[in-house]
Formats: C-alpha cells, structure tokens, sequence
C-alpha cells in the first residue's frame, strides 16, 4: 500500500468512525455524492480537499499522517525463513538492525564500511522480505513493531547465543549508565506470572523511549541493549547433588 492510500484508508475509516458518508462529505464539499466516490476511488485529492475532508473527521492533516502511520499493521513476529535469511548475512542483520533503529541511508555508510550500493542492496533485499517498505528517495519505513518477539529458538536467538550472548556480558557493568543484578529466590506461579507481567511492561516502557529518542539527532543516542530474563531455575552444580527419586 501507498503512502497515499494508507493516508485516504485512514481518513475512509475516521469518517466511519464519526458515522458520516459519502453524502455528508458531498453536502459539506458542496459536489454532488458521485463526485465524492469518483474522488475516493482515485485518490486524487488536492491538499486543500484532503484537509476539508480530515476537518469534517476531526483531524488536522497533521493528525491525519499520524494516525495513518499508527494504522499500518506492524509485524509482531518474523518467520523462521525470514529470521534464517537475516542471520546469513552479517552485512544484512547490520543494515536491518540500523533501519530497524531509524537511520538513514546516509547514516549507515557513514557510520560503517558499506558503500550506498552494498547498503540500498540491502534494504532491497529488508523490503522483500517485508521488514521494510523503501520509499523513494531511499526512505526507510519500519513495517515491524518496535517490541516484535524473535522465535523462540529461532536463527534469531541461537545467532545471539552463539556471538552475541558472551560478548554482551562481557562487562562489568561498572560504567556509566551500565548496571546488571542477578537475584534468586522461590517464587509461587502466581508470583512468577507478576513478575513477567513487569518484565513485559518494562520492555515496552523501553520501546517508548527508543520512539521519543527518534527526534535526537543520531550522534546523542546510543545503541542500548536490555537482556531481561526469567525461568525456573538452579545452578548445575546444584542440580547435580539432588536426589534421584527413590534415593
């Protein structure tokens, strides 16, 4: 879908909302209700009729692009092949993480040995698989939810385990704005359901400060991670010394 035609889906489904139709629009527009079908078919509105239109919905046209980008339906998940095929190229998991973050073009052959050419190869490459939409110009638009979960499992995670895992923890945590804790206890079901609830909403809070950070420019933000983890579990040494049943 077009930038265009998500923009006048968007304005099709606000005037649903308010209860108005095609003939409210004609009797506020001042044409005839024919004329207000033919207009929404081909989306062939002038600014000024496009913002009359957003007017009667309630909207400024500013309000307008911003609740149309808040429709585009977002991944929440990547497939096993999509998250295999990005895991096999080192150069494409590095674009695909930068895109994903909102850099642009620009920003990535700056920043990193890739040349525009191996970059917008790339984010060809990030659109077929529906990661991305690449606009003209070379513009990046995310098609994937900012808190979307890898597979379980999946390339996605086994990749982390494998060369990122080690490397990560890898610290001591000591520096500025770094912190890790560890702690340990006997939780009930219940409990253990709360502190996931916690966790969840801690990795959302998360993604809201990564969008509110977006208005920065790149050089004041930093690529943060969070590792947020939860199981039943004890020490394989421990694990060890227990009883078998029946001991």
């Amino acid at each position: 879908m077009t930038e265009t035609s998500q923009l006048i889906a968007t304005l099709k489904a606000q005037l649903r909302r308010q209860g108005l139709t095609y003939r409210d629009v004609a009797t506020a527009l001042k044409l005839s209700e024919p004329s207000v079908k033919r207009l929404f078919a081909s989306e062939r509105f002038t600014l000024d009729r496009l913002a009359q239109v957003a007017h009667l919905a309630g909207f400024t046209l500013a309000e307008l692009a911003q609740q149309a980008v808040a429709d585009v339906p977002r991944l929440r998940t990547l497939t096993e092949t999509q998250e295999r095929e990005l895991v096999s190229d080192t150069r494409l998991l590095l674009v695909a993480v930068c895109a994903l973050n909102h850099w642009t073009l620009a920003d990535m052959v700056a920043v990193y040995r890739l040349t525009e050419a191996e970059c917008l190869q790339r984010l060809l490459r990030l659109d077929r698989l529906h990661l991305i939409d690449l606009l003209p110009g070379n513009r990046i638009r995310i098609t994937v939810a900012r808190d979307f979960d890898w597979l379980p499992n999946g390339p996605i995670r086994q990749f982390f385990r494998a060369q990122g895992q080690d490397d990560f923890l890898n610290s001591a945590f000591a520096g500025p704005g770094e912190e890790m804790a560890f702690t340990h206890g006997m939780l009930t079901e219940a409990a253990a359901q709360e502190v996931l609830t916690e966790l969840r909403n801690l990795r959302r809070k998360f993604a809201l400060f990564h969008d509110e950070g977006l208005a920065a420019p790149l050089a004041r933000r930093h690529g943060t991670g969070l590792l947020l983890a939860l199981r039943e579990w004890e020490p394989a040494g421990f694990a060890a010394l227990r009883r078998s049943h029946g001991e």
